[in-house]
């Protein structure tokens, strides 16, 4: 008697032949593009490529014209609310209450989504994103860039979801706060999560990601895997994005 083989386990992320815009006007074209658990995966590409496209479609925020996304079996379309619990999502620009302290900031919030934490939960996810302890109960109106990224990341972590969404993570952090930040990606993908971040820093990239793909006019051109203890020729990866970046 033989057995059958088992399948491969389902993606945290699919899209699979999509294309989607705004307004009527294409920015993805059969994008193809898959994220595991446990996986980290940087998507590079010039400014209106097609990144944060890519991310608004697993929130459920654009609609594919044709093609099929997923977020753990989920359509982020038809169910945005389920798909939406599988996420966290770290924007570029982070909206947060100045009135607020990060730690009321991170109550408040997780509140709203239906996933309240006890407060040394909260503290701890604070911690981890690197917040120093004598800010956790200082409003965030006083904060820089990089402290209220962190108070973001946080609140990623406090609500424990199996994929999480970057967009320019490492943006007004500083080069100790970019090097925590990378670890606790490490950190995050031991656990099972899948991360799918979207950033121009080839160099951050590279010290985390398992893939980089380069998207390009909407399309997925190339995708390079993490092999070896080098894990990556950086050399060759800056001229491939030296060159797209140049291309109209």
């Amino acid at each position: 008697m033989t057995s059958t083989p088992s399948s491969a386990p389902m993606p945290a992320l699919l899209a699979t032949g999509v294309t989607a815009g705004h307004g009527g006007r294409p920015v993805l074209q059969g994008l193809h593009l898959s994220v595991g658990a446990g996986e980290i995966y940087a998507l590079l590409g010039a400014n209106g490529a097609g990144k944060t496209t890519t991310l608004s479609l697993f929130l459920g925020f654009v609609q594919p014209v044709q093609g099929r996304v997923q977020v753990l079996g989920i359509d982020p379309v038809a169910q945005p609310s389920a798909a939406r619990r599988q996420l966290a999502y770290v924007p570029e620009n982070v909206a947060l209450y100045g009135q607020l302290s990060a730690r009321e900031n991170l109550a408040y919030l997780l509140d709203l989504a239906g996933q309240p934490a006890a407060p040394a939960r909260i503290d701890q996810a604070l911690a981890d994103a690197g917040l120093q302890a004598d800010a956790h109960a200082r409003p965030v109106a006083g904060f820089s860039k990089g402290m209220r990224q962190k108070v973001a990341i946080a609140l990623a972590l406090a609500r424990q979801v199996p994929a999480l969404l970057l967009d320019e993570p490492a943006s007004g952090l500083d080069p100790q706060s970019s090097a925590e930040f990378s670890r606790l990606l490490l950190r995050l993908r031991a656990q099972g999560v899948a991360v799918l971040m979207v950033t121009h820093d080839l160099l951050g990239a590279a010290d985390v990601a398992d893939r980089i793909g380069f998207i390009e006019h909407g399309r997925l051109r190339e995708e390079v895997a993490a092999t070896g203890c080098e894990r990556f020729d950086v050399r060759q990866l800056h001229r491939r994005h030296a060159a797209q970046e140049a291309r109209p």
